[in-house]
């Protein structure tokens, strides 16, 4: 989903996230390379530069927060980077689980977001209607 309904935990930890992703599929080799989350990379014509624009819209929220990530460690996207589609399952369920995280440990962010049910992808991102993805793993 768009970082911008993240808390500050949520974002520095995508930040976190992206940036081992973007060591992975470099060197792909370990237990994390095979992480399922990174089938959403992986299903991009370029993985690499994926990532990079991923990242970019991480540090892009990160800026209007007032923040500072290091732009300095995202690798150059080679080309064009096409969108990479999401389902609309998958976009609700993850937005339940952040909603979740944000009740409690976030109220005042939650807050912000209550009654939101639709939430805009992150800019890599287009959505199309679907179930979950096949390899996310549903918690209780």
């Amino acid at each position: 989903m768009h970082p911008k309904y993240f808390d500050r935990q949520a974002l520095t930890a995508c930040w976190r996230e992206g940036l081992l992703a973007q060591a992975v599929l470099g060197n792909p080799t370990g237990g994390y390379g095979r992480h399922p989350q990174l089938e959403r990379f992986r299903s991009s014509p370029s993985p690499s530069s994926a990532v990079s624009v991923f990242l970019g819209g991480i540090a892009d929220e990160a800026d209007a927060r007032g923040y500072s990530f290091n732009r300095g460690k995202i690798l150059p996207a080679e080309g064009q980077v096409d969108l990479i589609p999401v389902t609309t399952a998958q976009l609700a369920y993850e937005w339940g689980h952040l909603r979740a995280k944000l009740e409690r440990r976030s109220p005042a962010v939650a807050a912000l977001w209550e009654g939101t049910e639709l939430v805009a992808p992150h800019p890599l991102f287009t959505v199309i209607e679907g179930p979950i993805a096949s390899w996310e793993r549903p918690r209780g």
